[in-house]
């Protein structure tokens, strides 16, 4: 590991943790993600209990909480904690505006997020965060992990010219690339959403800077020529799927709660049980514009 990596991961796993007094937290790797215990997240928390969960939000990004019975109401009264509910896009007629039902099976001829990625980039305000909340789990209880990828750290292990040289670039981000990527157009009726953000950009709560650049949603760099912007968008996907130090594996139990950090953590949900069944639903919470 070259000495500027060895430092950015040094300065993480040497940090002095402040104990928690309500909480039981976890880490799942010394560099992301947490299991949190001593919440029931079906009742209404402490003052004490949501500044403690905030903070290891902040700290670990990815929370996974086992063993909880929550209602779609007790779900939503669970996120809205961390801000306003981001609505479903094309949320089907008669549906809850707020809950994706996430659903695979043997009819299923491919699934949302089977790849890294951060949900809604392309959004002018990209959510702050998701929560998913799985209730069946492939049959037998393996497959159907998630991983998640620590893209603070992504960018903090790139050479310092490499850092230097993103600094300065933006990238389009186009909700119609998935769409396109399939075979489809979107449909008449979806107002594709279009921006560009820096590369580069600086976490809205720690100031901390992040890679935020992905796959699905990420069109061009558009400083640089098509071939240069590709060549480079390339590299940087490679470093997030290939450098397992960011890399943390949540494996899911039924009844199992997920609260990830879409800004500072991108997912990737390992489809792997066909043809059995997964399902669960997701809810997503506002965020806000991001800045280099």
């Amino acid at each position: 590991m070259e000495d500027y990596a060895l430092q950015a991961v040094e300065r993480l796993t040497t940090r002095t943790a402040e104990p928690y007094e309500t909480l039981s937290v976890e880490p799942i790797t010394p560099l992301l993600g947490a299991e949190v215990s001593g919440l029931d997240l079906s009742q209404e928390l402490t003052l004490t209990q949501e500044k403690e969960l905030m903070r290891a939000f902040r700290t670990h990004h990815v929370l996974v909480f086992r063993d909880q019975d929550i209602t779609p109401e007790e779900h939503k009264r669970f996120a809205r904690l961390f801000g306003e509910l981001h609505p479903v896009a094309l949320a089907p007629e008669g549906s809850d505006p707020y809950i994706l039902d996430i659903k695979a099976n043997k009819e299923s001829r491919n699934v949302a997020g089977n790849g890294w990625h951060a949900d809604g980039t392309a959004d002018a305000e990209p959510s702050l965060g998701s929560m998913l909340y799985i209730t069946t789990v492939p049959e037998g209880g393996s497959g159907g992990d998630t991983l998640f990828a620590n893209m603070h750290l992504a960018h903090d292990l790139l050479s310092p010219a490499m850092r230097s040289f993103l600094g300065g670039l933006t990238a389009l981000h186009d909700g119609a690339l998935p769409w396109t990527a399939a075979g489809m157009t979107p449909p008449p009726e979806y107002d594709v959403p279009r921006t560009e953000h820096p590369v580069v950009v600086r976490h809205p709560e720690t100031d901390r800077k992040l890679l935020f650049v992905n796959a699905p949603y990420t069109s061009h760099i558009t400083q640089l020529a098509k071939a240069e912007s590709d060549a480079l968008l390339a590299m940087l996907y490679a470093h997030i799927a290939r450098t397992p130090l960011l890399h943390c594996r949540v494996r899911w139990q039924a009844r199992t709660l997920v609260l990830w950090d879409n800004r500072s953590v991108q997912h990737h949900a390992v489809w792997d049980y066909f043809p059995h069944t997964r399902e669960g639903r997701r809810i997503a919470v506002d965020g806000s514009p991001l800045h280099a």
